[in-house]
C-alpha cells in the first residue's frame, strides 16, 4: 500500500510555516478561524451579537488567511485521497469496524464529538496542534511544547481507554 512520504510532508509543512511567518507575519494556525466563521454567521443572523460581544473585538469575524488554512486542509486532503486512493480505508476503517462495529453513523457521531472536544481544547489552550505543534515549537515556546506533549499523551490515553472498553 502506498503512502505519502512523512519526510516530504514534514518538509512541506515546515516550508509552509516559514512562508506564513515571512508573508503573513503571523504563525500558522487555524482554530481562531472557527471563531471568525462563527462571528460571520452571527453577523448574518443577528448583527447586534457581534457588535455587543467583546470577544469579537479581539477576534474580528473575517475571511482571512486562517480561514483559508481550513479550506486548504479540506482541499489538500481531497487531493491526497484522489492521488493515493489505495491508501484510503473508506468511511469505516477495518480496525474500527472490527472493534466498534461497521456503523457509519456511529463513526461519524464519534468523529463529530471528538472534533468538538478538540476545538474546545484548542481554544482553551490558546491554539491548535498546527499553531502550537508547528509554529509554537519553531519559536521554541515552552507553552507550545507542553501543549504538544499533553495532546499526544492525552490522545494515547483516550485510545487505550476506548479500545479497553471495546475489549481489544
Amino acid at each position: 500500500m502506498a503512502f505519502w512520504s512523512p519526510y516530504l510532508v514534514g518538509a512541506g509543512i515546515g516550508i509552509l510555516a516559514c512562508l506564513s511567518f515571512v508573508f503573513a507575519r503571523h504563525p500558522l494556525g487555524c482554530t481562531t478561524a472557527f471563531v471568525k466563521v462563527r462571528g460571520l454567521i452571527d453577523r448574518v443572523l443577528d448583527r447586534t451579537v457581534v457588535e455587543r460581544l467583546e470577544y469579537y473585538r479581539l477576534f474580528v469575524p473575517a475571511i482571512d488567511g486562517q480561514v483559508m488554512v481550513i479550506a486548504g486542509i479540506v482541499i489538500g486532503a481531497g487531493i491526497a485521497a484522489l492521488l493515493l486512493p489505495q491508501a484510503g480505508t473508506g468511511p469505516v476503517p477495518s480496525l474500527w469496524a472490527a472493534t466498534f462495529g461497521p456503523s457509519l453513523l456511529v463513526r461519524l457521531a464519534i468523529a463529530f464529538i471528538g472534533g468538538m472536544l478538540l476545538i474546545i481544547g484548542a481554544r482553551w489552550a490558546g491554539g491548535c496542534m498546527c499553531g502550537h505543534g508547528i509554529s509554537g515549537t519553531a519559536q521554541l515556546s515552552v507553552a507550545s511544547y507542553l501543549t504538544l506533549f499533553a495532546t499526544f499523551f492525552s490522545g494515547i490515553a483516550v485510545a487505550l481507554v476506548l479500545f479497553r472498553l471495546a475489549g481489544v
